[in-house]
C-alpha cells in the first residue's frame, strides 16, 4: 500500500549522485600597470568585483564549471592592479530533475569553487606588493535569483513587443 502513495516521476534521493572530480585553475592573470608610481600615491583604493559562471557539458553526466572572478583596484583613475582567476571544476551529476541543474551548476558549484579563487587572488595581490585582499563570501543564491528575474523580465518584454 505504501507504494501506491508514491508519486510518479518523483526523484528518489538514492538515485541522485553528485561528484566533484577535479578542481583546477584554468587561467590566471595579474597586472599592475602603474607600479612603482602607484606605491607613492595616497592609498585610498576603489575596488570592483565582477563574476561570471560558465557551464560546458563534457559528456552525458559530466560538466565543467568555470567561475571567473575579476578584481580591479584603482587609485583615482590609475589602475593599481587587475587580477582575474578562472577557477574551474569538473563535476558529475545524475538523477536530478531538469529544474535542479540550474541551482546545482550556478549556485552550489560556484560556492565550492569560490574559496579556491579567493585564495589565488589573495596570494597574487600580496605577491604583487599590495596589502592582501581578502574577498568576502559571495551569495550565489542571490546572484542566481537576480539572473532568473532578469531573464523573466526580458522574456516578458519580448512578449510585449
Amino acid at each position: 500500500m505504501a507504494e501506491e502513495n508514491q508519486q510518479p516521476n518523483q526523484t528518489d534521493d538514492a538515485e541522485r549522485q553528485f561528484m566533484l572530480r577535479n578542481v583546477y585553475v584554468k587561467d590566471l592573470s595579474f597586472e599592475s600597470p602603474n607600479v612603482p608610481e602607484i606605491f607613492r600615491e595616497e592609498w585610498k583604493p576603489e575596488t570592483s568585483l565582477h563574476l561570471d559562471i560558465k557551464v560546458q557539458q563534457l559528456a552525458e553526466e559530466t560538466h565543467e564549471i568555470v567561475l571567473t572572478v575579476t578584481v580591479t583596484t584603482k587609485i583615482g583613475e590609475k589602475t593599481a592592479y587587475l587580477v582575474e582567476v578562472h577557477q574551474a571544476g569538473i563535476v558529475s551529476a545524475k538523477g536530478f530533475g531538469q529544474q535542479e541543474y540550474g541551482p546545482l551548476f550556478y549556485v552550489y558549484c560556484p560556492g565550492i569553487l569560490f574559496p579556491y579563487a579567493r585564495q589565488a587572488i589573495t596570494d597574487l595581490v600580496g605577491k604583487g606588493g599590495f596589502s592582501p585582499l581578502v574577498l568576502q563570501h559571495i551569495n550565489f543564491d542571490q546572484i542566481y535569483a537576480q539572473k532568473l528575474a532578469e531573464q523573466r523580465e526580458g522574456a516578458d518584454a519580448d512578449k510585449a513587443h
